[in-house]
């Protein structure tokens, strides 16, 4: 399959072909900003209680990204000032390599450390068994290594010869040549896209399953709540509010990672299989899995558990869940304020009241 001239040209210019580094300047601010105020959270509830296993996960993935911004944004911006190409700042492709390396390594690690989180979760919900007995802290930092290794390995094949990192337009992009000529290098972009939908798939499906597992567990606390004391009862509800904290977190940072992935996963495979290809599409699926890192830690900052406990208080007063109107009404009786029933002369808020909110008084 044949190269355009365009993008043929800017796997070996030296110079930039065109662009302003603004984009660049305000993506890597917003991206260092966000982590940095994620892990200052992070460490600030860390503080407060003893860390879970699926909090060192999130704190993983934090600084996974923050060091993925660092890996990139600045050899973008250096590129600008100095009007280079990634090339062209090398002789011996050394930056355009990183780049490309950058890429690939973090695209990968980042969907490997939010499939074990899918993974955590699955277990402690659908397995809580087994989940007690093998699960721990030390379980996450020796998988977080792991996964750093093996995708390390995997991101370094190019420099030996299997796989390929080339430039592209306008010059401050390098990653894995998606129009590869030769047959290893098709093999290495396979395995690539392979792995990305391998891992979106199970994260889609773990989340699912804890989803279900969340539902049974809310229908038998619902069906047995008569027979359940007052306290205990308060004590389950809490526990599912703090599963649906971690889900919804977990899924929407898994929403984000798909929309910026899976077209990077579908051009690769268009590009690696079909003959008739259009290489001015190759820059979006780029710029989408750039934008990643940037998101996730905006997510975490948006889903604190504040978020996530109004939308689960929400959802049990839609159902209505009448343990969580009661709690309600205890802190917060001014809201519910209304006449005791047989008492015309009106009284305290909370003064013989047994009606139901908004029943109003004979």
């Amino acid at each position: 399959m044949a190269l355009s001239q365009e993008n043929a040209s800017c796997h070996n210019q030296s110079t930039l072909a065109d662009g302003s580094p603004t984009k660049s300047a305000i993506m890597f601010s917003a991206g260092v900003l966000g982590n940095v105020v994620a892990l200052i959270l992070l460490e600030i509830r860390r503080r407060k209680q003893s860390a879970s296993l699926f909090q060192v996960l999130v704190t993983s993935l934090v600084l996974t990204d923050l060091l993925g911004t660092f890996s990139v944004s600045p050899v973008v911006l250096t590129a600008y000032l100095r009007n280079e190409s990634l090339i062209g700042m090398s002789k011996i492709r050394l930056v355009c390599g990183h780049f490309g390396f950058s890429m690939t390594f973090f695209s990968l690690v980042t969907l490997a450390i939010l499939l074990f989180m899918a993974v955590e979760r699955w277990l402690a919900i659908g397995h809580p068994y087994y989940y007690e007995k093998r699960m721990s802290k030390r379980c996450g930092y020796i998988t977080v290594a792991l996964i750093y290794l093996l995708c390390a390995i995997f991101s370094g094949t190019p420099f030996l010869g299997f796989g390929k990192y080339v430039q592209y337009c306008p010059g401050t992009w390098c990653f894995i040549d998606m129009h590869p000529p030769e047959s290893k290098h098709k093999v290495f972009n396979i395995i690539y896209a392979s792995c990305l939908l391998v891992m979106i798939v199970c994260t889609v499906l773990c989340n699912a399953s804890v989803i279900y597992h969340l539902l049974l567990m809310y229908r038998r606390r619902k069906a047995h709540r008569s027979s359940v004391p007052r306290q205990r009862g308060h004590t389950r509800h809490r526990s599912i509010a703090k599963e649906v904290e971690h889900l919804v977190l977990l899924g929407f940072m898994t929403i984000a990672f798909v929309i910026c992935s899976l077209p990077l996963v579908i051009q690769v495979y268009f590009n690696t299989c079909c003959y008739q290809v259009h290489d001015q599409y190759d820059l979006l699926p780029l710029l989408l899995v750039s934008v990643n890192p940037i998101i996730d830690p905006w997510l975490f900052i948006i889903l604190s558990p504040p978020v996530p406990r109004l939308l689960w208080d929400k959802m049990c007063k839609t159902a209505k869940c009448k343990s969580t109107q009661e709690k309600v009404r205890s802190i917060h009786p001014v809201l519910y304020h209304s006449k005791p029933p047989g008492n015309s002369e009106g009284g305290s808020v909370m003064q013989g009241y047994t009606g139901t909110p908004g029943t109003a008084g004979s």
